[in-house]
């Protein structure tokens, strides 16, 4: 049966999703886990990779499981074996035909941004501290301007395997809120696109706040995009600030 599993992980003690040799890695403490529970080497496909330091509350993977065993079981049986930092969250069984990668229509991250002096330990692991005061309407107006269908070369990685650069960013929100437990400002970027390039929502968070600090223009960053330059882009924002909130299928 093909196996659809929804999973969270924090991501500070990971390398990344993809597995790397013997690098702790979230494919590969599932793979491992799994293959334990069927009796056999399982191959699991996620809907993509995150990087090392990068969160996630809604990854999707799936999997071709040959023992009979119901989709509970098969969560307790995964959350058993693996560290607290990883779970299986919910699991369903779905069509032969569904890939957690291909058959992906989206997906949305969250960039998270302590705006104070001070970053409060219960967020050291899961947003990025700015002590500079940020301008959220000069944010908001660059924000615009990531907005369709673009090539992102200036804002991804040199090393990208993708065979395309092209992609149809179709929300980048900047939104504010007192947050109780910081005590502090927190600023949290909302980007959803129809697929994204390695380090590309890093980077736009990390453009997002020069121009907050008034290093960019909005006008800038449209000059970004249309020259592929990566030099003219602000500096990728850091891992732990980053979340993959979901992805998006047909079914959901």
């Amino acid at each position: 049966m093909n196996y659809k599993l929804t999973l969270q992980y924090d991501g500070t003690d990971f390398h990344g999703w993809q597995m790397q040799g013997e690098l702790r890695t979230v494919q590969g403490e599932l793979k491992r886990a799994l293959s334990l529970i069927d009796g056999r080497e399982v191959v699991i496909h996620g809907s993509g990779r995150t990087d090392a330091g990068v969160h996630a509350e809604g990854q999707v993977a799936n999997v071709e499981i040959k023992r009979e065993i119901t989709p509970e079981k098969l969560r307790a049986a995964v959350n058993a074996n693996v560290d607290s930092d990883l779970r299986i969250i919910e699991t369903k069984i779905v069509p032969e035909d569904f890939h957690a990668r291909f058959s992906a229509q989206g997906k949305t991250y969250i960039y998270r941004v302590v705006n104070g002096a001070v970053c409060s330990p219960f967020w050291l692991r899961y947003a990025h501290q700015e002590a500079r005061t940020l301008d959220l309407n000069r944010m908001r107006q660059g924000a615009e301007k990531f907005l369709g269908e673009h090539d992102w070369t200036a804002f991804s990685s040199a090393q990208s395997d993708a065979e395309s650069r092209l992609r149809t960013v179709t929300r980048c929100d900047v939104h504010e809120r007192y947050d109780e437990r910081a005590r502090s400002r927190m600023i949290e970027i909302t980007m959803s696109a129809d697929g994204f390039l390695r380090y590309m929502v890093r980077s736009i968070a990390g453009t997002l706040l020069a121009v907050g600090r008034g290093e960019m223009e909005a006008d800038e960053v449209a000059g970004a995009i249309e020259s592929g330059d990566r030099s003219s882009v602000g500096a990728t924002a850091p891992a732990c600030g980053l979340t993959l909130v979901s992805v998006a299928y047909l079914d959901n």
